[in-house]
């Protein structure tokens, strides 16, 4: 907020004239109704005089709307911001046990409950203050008596407010729970809509979805009651409480201690009073209903960065040498905190060497590269890059000497020549179309309608498996990293394609350290070192000749291939 303190201050100038105009109105009326009209210059005068006030009245309420408004588009704008850079930085195990549906309601459906009470909703509820307290002023002003007992409906008007204010809030938060489920429940299926059709599974999809939904009305509607019922009671009190005084004034008039003009006075000054009593139990109830949205904002805004830049990070050599090291490293999966993903792992890597990781699934052959990039940190043992522990070192500084190329490529809904230069942002066109004709994609990159400019569509669906690949090869030799990390880069491509971009693989890993996570053991036949690993432990290697004359696990895994 104190970043928008000028628009905060225009919206207060605004409200203030606005609220002012209004609470002019009833001294005009009782004017007009005891001294009556002698003539038509009076009338028109009169009338004149509250055009005049309306005037000022309707300018004052739209520069205080459009403020207000402005102002709670910044505001959330900022939080939004904040939010998604938090979300950004927290570490893999987060989103590994967190839906990325409910991450993004909350991004969106919470963030909008908050804009609307920034806005309008917080505008209305100051509105509405001031105009009450100002009317209740003019009350005391206009009829010390009937002001008196007019104070009786303020606390009953109250009551019901502090009552429901909690099941409201409770009420609230469970509606915004039921939103996100269903938000989560249809970002996966869209997200997987191939699986879906392929086993026909529509129909089914659709009632998940439907069961959601209802839920959510449900919720929805257990909200909506007690925001009913609060409100009706609010104004239930209010008014009857200013019917009761009312019912005083007359007799007062008719008793000669009021005038009729100032009962008017009394009663616009109630009726504008009243109705902002009412108003704000409306917004009373919008307010618990953001709370609900506010706090599962901040519950996220609260969730600690574990993976975090220490205060004075180490730094790294230049140039790097591209020594990896893992001495005696411990590591569990929070999702499963009884098994090692790594147990006791120690592993050399010199300079400029290429070794090849491979085992079943389950070995732990993905967790050295996760660790090595910092994803996580291990609860017993060192990595190290270079002799320095990769925890002293700040994730984005280490990030920087690593390139990833993941068995799964994310490509990302822009231009082709975005994706590419994702690697190295300040890379140049040349460079981008370089690294594409190294990774064998520039043929299929100009077929594109609009070439390297195309839009690749979202993960990058209007591309083949394999095209996909090699677009994320080309990230990679982009990047242009001494530290290169493989995870089944050519996994996805055909035999042709492979040979290629092999071809291009090498030339990348000559003279640089490189890891190889390789299911298909022909695709590490020229690695320096293979190690194999089982169960989160080495438990063998060498070269590929040496570790079949072994007849371990190696030559096991070697001949299932063989046979396939």
């Amino acid at each position: 907020m104190r970043r928008h303190r000028g628009l905060f201050v225009a919206w207060l100038v605004a409200l203030a004239i606005s609220s002012a105009a209004t609470l002019s109105l009833p001294p005009a009326v009782k004017q007009m109704i005891d001294n009556g009209f002698t003539g038509g210059g009076q009338i028109n005068q009169a009338f004149a005089l509250l055009m005049g006030v309306a005037v000022v009245m309707a300018l004052g309420t739209a520069a205080r709307f459009f403020f207000v408004s402005l102002l709670g588009e910044k505001v959330v704008a900022d939080l939004r911001s904040q939010l998604y850079a938090h979300l950004i930085q927290l570490d893999a195990g987060f989103h590994d046990r967190s839906r990325s549906g409910e991450l993004v309601s909350r991004l969106t459906a919470d963030n909008e409950l908050v804009r609307s009470v920034i806005g309008s909703t917080m505008s209305v509820a100051l509105r509405s203050s001031v105009t009450v307290v100002g009317s209740l002023a003019m009350l005391f002003v206009t009829s010390p008596r009937l002001a008196a007992w007019s104070l009786v409906g303020i606390p009953l008007a109250v009551l019901p407010i502090i009552i429901g204010s909690r099941k409201l809030r409770a009420v609230s938060r469970a509606s915004q729970d039921r939103i996100a489920d269903a938000n989560s429940l249809a970002a996966e299926t869209l997200g997987a809509v191939r699986t879906v059709q392929a086993h026909a599974r529509e129909p089914y999809e659709r009632g998940r979805f439907d069961i959601a939904l209802r839920d959510a009305i449900g919720a929805a509607r257990r909200r909506i009651s007690a925001q009913s019922l609060v409100t009706a009671a609010a104004i239930l009190l209010v008014f009857g409480a200013i019917v009761g005084v009312l019912w005083l004034g007359a007799h007062d008039v008719v008793d000669g201690r009021l005038s009729l003009g100032t009962l008017g006075q009394f009663v616009l000054y109630t009726l504008i009073g009243g109705g902002s009593v009412g108003a704000l139990a409306e917004v009373w109830n919008e307010l618990q209903r953001a709370a609900g949205g506010m706090g599962r904002i901040s519950e996220l805004l609260q969730e600690d960065v574990a993976i975090r830049a220490p205060a004075s990070p180490a730094r790294l050599p230049a140039p790097l040498r591209g020594e990896i090291r893992f001495d005696d490293v411990v590591f569990h999966y929070p999702q499963r905190p009884d098994q090692a993903a790594l147990d006791h792992f120690n592993l050399h890597v010199q300079p400029g060497e290429t070794v090849a990781l491979v085992g079943p699934s389950g070995a732990g052959k993905s967790t050295v590269l996760s660790l090595l990039l910092r994803f996580h940190d291990p609860a017993l043992g060192q990595v190290c890059v270079d002799g320095t522990d990769v925890r002293t070192l700040d994730p984005a500084a280490l990030r920087a000497q690593l390139a990833l190329v993941p068995q799964q490529p994310t490509l990302f809904a822009a231009s082709a020549r975005d994706n590419i230069r994702y690697g190295r942002l300040e890379a140049s066109d040349a460079e981008v179309e370089d690294a594409a004709r190294a990774a064998e994609a520039d043929e299929f990159l100009h077929a594109l309608p609009q070439g390297y400019d195309s839009e690749l569509g979202e993960r990058g669906a209007r591309l083949s498996g394999g095209q996909q690949q090699r677009v994320a090869i080309a990230r990679a030799l982009l990047k242009d990293a001494p530290i290169l990390l493989l995870d089944e880069a050519t996994s996805a491509l055909d035999a042709q394609s492979e040979r290629g971009v092999q071809q291009a693989l090498e030339r990348l890993m000559a003279g640089r350290t490189t890891l190889v996570i390789a299911h298909r053991l022909v695709t590490v036949l020229k690695a320096d070192r293979i190690v194999v690993m089982d169960h989160g432990r080495i438990v063998a290697q060498g070269t590929h000749a040496q570790l079949l004359a072994e007849d371990g696990l190696y030559a096991e895994l070697a001949r299932l291939q063989f046979i396939d």
